[in-house]
């Protein structure tokens, strides 16, 4: 008895689990659904006084500010097509106002290992903006300058340098009306802990150590037109009819959404109704649009009087003799029956 009585409460700690473990956001899905309905996305920010240690930052802070603008609506269609929220909102504004105005502290955070800049928000003046805007939440998203550990190794692996390179990353939060956290990128409910940084903004030289023949690898920045070549490289939107997208945001895009996602759709009934086109009136209109022309013809009279041409033929016992004349003075009596008969 004490056996099974294990294994039952082995098998609700499992099931427990299993359900909460597709859960990334810091409340429960059903807390979700009543809270958050309506969501804003703001535009995308950079911040300028983060650690940016490249030469020319200037250049590559107007860099990041331009290709955010050019991709920003791609992280929009993308949410409004997951079905997860109600309704996806565009926050409008100048980003580096919004920035100023809503943010008030930063902070680098080691989180589980995990390093990232974390950003804190005016909880009056956001409460402020989802008023104006209709919105139960707003998703910031924010690039920022990093100085982490990494290590890279060469273009044939034969070596690695591993020491502190400058980066460029991404982080996101989903802040409500009350100003709490709903959801947070980097992740920290998922069961393993990662963190993709955007861009590199340094490389070691490999090349020219091995050009002359030393063993010391230095550790150089990018090119400003390096970095461009590298945002301005672009695939396939995952919206129909939409501009292709940053290579970078859109890996970046995947990696978030994949997190944003809930166990079960929160609103796909609601989107039915709110988004018909592309699915729902093709699968519910198409077949009763295509059952009206085969019903019209054989509603109206004139296909009843060739019933019993078609009849007779079916049980051709006796008065397969009698139609046989009526058949073929058809032909000469109904003008629109002559085309079929040449």
């Amino acid at each position: 008895m004490r056996t099974f009585l294990k294994l039952a409460l082995l098998a609700v700690a499992i099931s427990t689990l299993f359900g909460c473990a597709h859960n990334y956001y810091n409340i429960p899905q059903e807390t979700l659904e009543k809270k958050v309905k309506t969501i804003g996305v703001a535009p995308i920010f950079v911040d300028p006084d983060s650690d940016i240690r490249h030469p020319d930052k200037d250049a590559i802070v107007s860099l990041v500010r331009t290709y955010n603008a050019r991709n920003e609506k791609e992280l929009i269609a993308r949410l409004r097509g997951t079905g997860i929220f109600y309704a996806v909102r565009q926050v409008d504004g100048d980003p580096a106002r919004l920035f100023s105005t809503l943010v008030w502290n930063k902070e680098k955070r080691d989180d589980a290992g995990i390093i990232y800049n974390k950003y804190f928000l005016k909880k009056d003046e956001l409460t402020q903006l989802m008023t104006d805007n209709g919105l139960d939440a707003v998703l910031f998203l924010t690039v920022s300058g990093l100085t982490r550990q990494g290590k890279v190794f060469s273009s044939n692996y034969l070596s690695y340098l591993d020491t502190d390179f400058n980066y460029l990353v991404m982080t996101a939060q989903m802040i409500d009306r009350e100003g709490n956290t709903v959801w947070e990128y980097p992740n920290f409910r998922r069961a393993s802990l990662s963190f993709p940084l955007f861009f590199p903004l340094q490389y070691p030289d490999f090349d020219e150590a091995a050009a002359n023949l030393s063993e010391k690898v230095d550790v150089k920045f990018k090119t400003v037109a390096g970095v461009n070549a590298a945002f301005a490289k672009t695939e396939a939107s995952a919206i129909a009819n939409a501009p292709e997208v940053s290579v970078l945001y859109a890996r970046q895009f995947d990696e978030m959404l994949a997190l944003l996602k809930t166990y079960k759709p929160l609103f796909a009934k609601e989107k039915e109704k709110e988004i018909p086109a592309p699915v729902s009136v093709p699968s519910g209109y198409a077949p009763a649009k295509s059952a009206a022309p085969v019903v019209a013809p054989v509603a109206p009279q004139p296909a009843a009087a060739t019933a019993p041409a078609t009849a007779a033929p079916a049980a051709p016992a006796a008065p397969a003799p009698l139609n046989s004349a009526p058949v073929q003075l058809a032909p000469g009596e109904i003008v629109p029956e002559e085309p079929p008969a040449k």
